[in-house]
């Protein structure tokens, strides 16, 4: 299986691409303007059309959303002519753009890998793109899409972009969590006490768990029950954030969907939630990870997706 190496330095960059990471923060309009100029090429987002006021909104009044949404534009209709913007700060030459700037929006829009990530902890909830190919990589990522950040930089240097993403917002209190560093369960026992919990049914978690005694497991052994019952209570009362990565080839016609990696934010910090099967089951295993390794955890993924 080819591999995806997250951990090897490389000597040297092969282009201005792949030299040492750069990143510039773009506004909406400063990007879709770039990418106009970079010969029309794609963004890994679509900004959705207005939202229409029918009539029943013409009679009783616009709704949240509906006003949401134009707000958000009249905000975007606000920023700077992205021409002038862009000349201002040294990215654009008449029509050409900054040469970083380009090689940038044009692995984007044409790359080998696409990393997709979702991550939302303090109320706050972010896009990042990552796109691969030979030895560099692109990103852009945003938490209110209307300021982007633009980066570009070599596979070197993708382990500590990774970790970036998943570094905690200061406005995350750490504290002890009831969720052991380690815990591998039944996936029907997490997918039943996630129901029961979003269903305001925690009274139920002692039933659900005493059909699974002795199969739930920590890192010396079973589990009793009722310690069980405290861990699954932990999982769902303790979170505080979510991270979503898919990986996917898109280098041919069609999209290749190769995997997901999927994280919680609990009270003491990040868990891994890897599925996995044994002994003809299919089971949950739940891991303490932190930022920097997020790329460990992404490269057998980038690697069944680079076969």
């Amino acid at each position: 299986m080819p591999t995806i190496d997250l951990t090897t330095v490389a000597t040297r960059p092969a282009s201005a691409l792949v030299a040492a990471p750069r990143r510039i923060g773009l506004t909406l309009p400063e990007l879709q303007h770039a990418a106009r100029l970079a010969g029309g090429a794609p963004l890994p987002f679509e900004v959705a059309p207005p939202r229409d006021t029918d009539a029943m909104q013409a009679r009783l009044g616009r709704s949240p959303a509906t006003l949401d949404d134009q707000a958000y534009r009249g905000v975007v209709a606000a920023l700077h002519d992205p021409d002038e913007s862009l000349a201002r700060r040294g990215l654009l030459d008449g029509t050409r753009l900054d040469p970083g700037l380009a090689g940038a929006i044009g692995l984007l829009a044409a790359p080998r890998l696409a990393l997709d990530v979702d991550v939302s902890m303090a109320g706050v909830q972010a896009k990042v793109w990552h796109r691969q190919d030979g030895s560099a990589v692109a990103s852009l990522a945003t938490a209110d899409g209307m300021v982007f950040e633009l980066g570009w930089f070599g596979t070197d240097a993708w382990p500590a972009e990774l970790a970036r993403i998943a570094v905690p917002s200061e406005e995350v209190t750490v504290e002890r969590s009831a969720v052991p560093s380690y815990v591998d369960l039944p996936f029907e026992l997490a997918d039943a006490a996630a129901e029961a919990g979003s269903a305001g049914r925690g009274d139920l978690l002692p039933v659900l768990v005493a059909r699974h005694t002795g199969r739930v497991h920590g890192a010396d052994g079973p589990l009793a029950d009722d310690v069980v019952v405290r861990v699954l209570t932990a999982l769902s009362g303790e979170a505080r954030g979510r991270l979503r990565a898919l990986v996917a080839d898109v280098s041919g016609d069609a999209v290749d969907t190769v995997g997901v990696v999927s994280w919680s934010l609990l009270a003491d910090g990040w868990r891994a939630l890897r599925p996995h099967h044994a002994e003809g089951a299919l089971r949950l295993e739940v891991r303490a990870v932190g930022p920097d390794d997020l790329a460990a955890v992404v490269a057998p993924v980038l690697g069944e997706a680079a076969r």
